[in-house]
């Protein structure tokens, strides 16, 4: 048998029987937005507030504020918890009246 021919079937038996790599490439992983977060943030400045969950990071809000920067802010803040609270239990009753 050549030897060049020999190389080819032994490459294509070796790909053909390695298992996949179950790692994903860096590019398709996804990364969270937030990487660090703010705790102490007063309302006024605040111009927008928008919201992310994806399944590898934690529930992550970002502030946009009045002079157009954006900001990552912790969760835990008690009016922010409010907020949400305020907001969860409105939709509830829209919901309802239809």
């Amino acid at each position: 048998m050549d030897v060049k021919l020999l190389a080819v079937v032994a490459a294509l038996t070796a790909v053909i029987y390695v298992p996949p790599s179950q790692g994903k490439p860096i590019s398709l992983v996804e990364r969270c937005y937030c990487r660090s977060t703010v705790s102490s943030l007063p309302r006024g400045y605040i111009r927008e507030l928008r919201f992310i969950h994806t399944p590898n990071c934690p529930f992550q809000v970002i502030a946009k504020l009045k002079t157009n920067k954006e900001v990552c802010m912790n969760p835990e803040i008690r009016w922010l918890q409010q907020y949400l609270r305020n907001a969860i239990n409105k939709m509830k009753k829209s919901k309802q009246a239809n």
